[in-house]
């Protein structure tokens, strides 16, 4: 076993673990003004893999969930705008990866009103495109996020 990968004849590989390196930028160094930039030009585009039901993310193929990842829509519809909504208010909170890449940051994070924890990722460095999760339970990461997200709340 390669550490936190377990491998199985004929299956693809497992976390056993989180990334572990993952940090959320510390406050003084989020600008507001850099916040209300990337938050009018952020996108969000979706990832078939993390749905079952496409609604208005017309996504190619129109759902595919793969065992093993989290999906944003298992218990009721998860709108584009909703989605979108979480990844702006991240960016305004300045729950942002020290990780960038060119002028995006590598993951946004936001806590939704019924108090789950997601996590968005870059897909497109050029555009801006980001698609995002809900982070699992036995991911420790989430309180940091959770105690982040209120302590930075307007």
């Amino acid at each position: 076993m390669v550490a936190g990968v377990s491998w199985r004849a004929g299956m693809q590989r497992r976390r056993d673990v989180y990334n572990p390196k993952r940090q959320i930028l510390p406050a003084d160094q989020w600008s507001a003004s850099k916040g209300q930039e990337l938050t009018v030009e952020a996108r969000y585009g979706g990832n078939p893999e993390h749905k079952t039901r496409p609604g208005d993310y017309g996504l190619t193929p129109p759902c595919s969930p793969r065992p093993g990842k989290t999906l944003c829509d298992a218990e009721c519809d998860f709108p584009k705008s909703e989605a979108l909504m979480l990844l702006q208010q991240g960016i305004e909170r300045g729950l942002v990866s020290v990780q960038m890449r060119d002028r995006w940051p590598q993951n946004i994070w936001a806590v939704s009103a019924s108090g789950e924890v997601f996590e968005a990722q870059l897909e497109n460095q050029s555009t801006g495109v980001y698609h995002g999760y809900p982070m699992p339970e036995d991911d420790d990461f989430r309180l940091n996020v959770v105690e982040k997200w209120h302590a930075r709340g307007f």
